[in-house]
């Protein structure tokens, strides 16, 4: 009988498992690819970090200063069961401007450059598949490219969650919470206006 029961559980095991999964996109700001895609059903992290270049565990400073070869990116994991790796890809460019290969918004350079990256040839399908959607939906060439995935390294501890930390910092703004600083940032860039010009009724996210 417990070797009955015990190879049900091994056959069962591997079904009844939840299978998270990872996509890395980069979109500019991490905060804000952060602040977006944990409000998505299915979504169980969102961590900032940098990948795509050579340097081994860059700092923001590495990074921001531009010639590491990072992107500001985001590791995501989901549930496929509830929400698919191609309908987080949709978001993703969706919650962008693709046509802008030189950064994002008000934030210039390499480093907030946007790309998918991907680990093998599923990813690169999906990937690929919305770029081709996003271009037939805009009627113009995106520049988004689709790379193959690097070693991604998690940024800062205050870079994580920035956008609902209650911490204070002093910025521009003046001595704020880090959520608050977030917000302003956030209009002052212009992101969710852009997004909006570019995609119109299909924008993904707007409003911070």
């Amino acid at each position: 009988m417990f070797r009955i029961i015990s190879a049900l559980f091994i056959a069962l095991a591997p079904a009844s498992a939840v299978q998270a999964d990872q996509i890395i996109v980069a979109g500019g700001c991490f905060w804000c690819v952060e602040a977006d895609f944990e409000k998505v059903t299915g979504v169980s992290s969102v961590v900032s970090g940098y990948t795509g270049g050579a340097k081994a565990n860059p700092s923001y400073k590495d990074v921001s200063a531009d010639g590491s070869g990072h992107f500001e990116a985001v590791k995501i994991t989901y549930d496929p069961k509830i929400v698919s790796r191609r309908t987080l890809y949709d978001m993703f460019l969706r919650s962008i401007d693709p046509l802008d290969a030189g950064g994002q918004f008000c934030d210039r350079g390499d480093s907030y450059r946007t790309a998918i990256f991907v680990k093998n040839d599923a990813e690169k399908a999906d990937a690929i598949a919305a770029l081709k959607d996003g271009m037939q939906v805009l009627g113009q060439q995106i520049v988004t490219p689709v790379l193959s995935a690097k070693p991604f390294y998690k940024a800062e501890k205050y870079h994580q969650d920035y956008y609902k930390s209650s911490e204070k910092t002093l910025t521009r703004f003046g001595y704020i919470t880090r959520s608050d600083a977030y917000k302003k940032y956030r209009s002052a860039c212009g992101r969710d206006q852009r997004v909006k010009q570019v995609w119109g009724s299909n924008a993904a996210f707007t409003g911070g």
